[in-house]
């Protein structure tokens, strides 16, 4: 997206109300709004804002999934992350029953990490940078872990999310 494009969207994001993020009993320092389909964290269920993509969001979820070569209805959640400056997130895999996970980073960059899951191996670190997307699907979204170090600077991101398919690893 353009710098302007950016700047629209951020606008938009900047106005939601975001909530604390309960990750199996520890809030974390960054703040979420969801859209779509919830899951359990732990002991906590994520509560989601709505069932209904909000309009914002339309435009860039309909350029992401032909990134990810998915259709707009195969989307089950849309979340928009606010990074403050020393948020980070720790090692983890997305939620089993979700598969494609689609990223668009904006207002700053971050380096997002990656580990084998369950096994020893080398980090991995990809720099995202403001207004880039990336697409974590097979091997990439079920053999490896991520994490995000804290971030230098306010960051947001909007993440999109397919179920998995039945019969599929997560």
């Amino acid at each position: 997206m353009s710098e302007n494009e950016e700047a629209k969207l951020l606008q938009a994001v900047k106005a939601l109300e975001f909530g604390a993020y309960d990750f199996r009993g520890y809030i974390a320092r960054r703040r979420v709004v969801a859209y779509g389909g919830g899951y359990e964290s732990g002991t906590q269920r994520v509560e989601i804002a709505s069932s209904v993509i909000p309009e914002f969001l339309i435009s860039i979820r309909d350029r992401a999934v032909g990134v990810a070569g998915v259709s707009s209805d195969q989307i089950a959640q849309a979340m928009v992350t606010e990074y403050p400056v020393g948020a980070p997130i720790g090692w983890h895999r997305d939620a089993p029953q979700f598969g494609i996970t689609i990223g668009i980073s904006m207002g700053s960059a971050c380096r997002m990490r990656f580990k084998p899951y369950n096994a020893e191996g080398r980090i991995v670190s990809v720099l995202l940078e403001p207004r880039s997307i990336y697409v974590m699907s097979g091997a990439a979204r079920s053999g490896f872990q991520h994490s995000i170090p804290a971030v230098k600077e306010l960051r947001y991101s909007i993440t999109f999310r397919t179920l998995r398919e039945k019969g599929k690893a997560a």
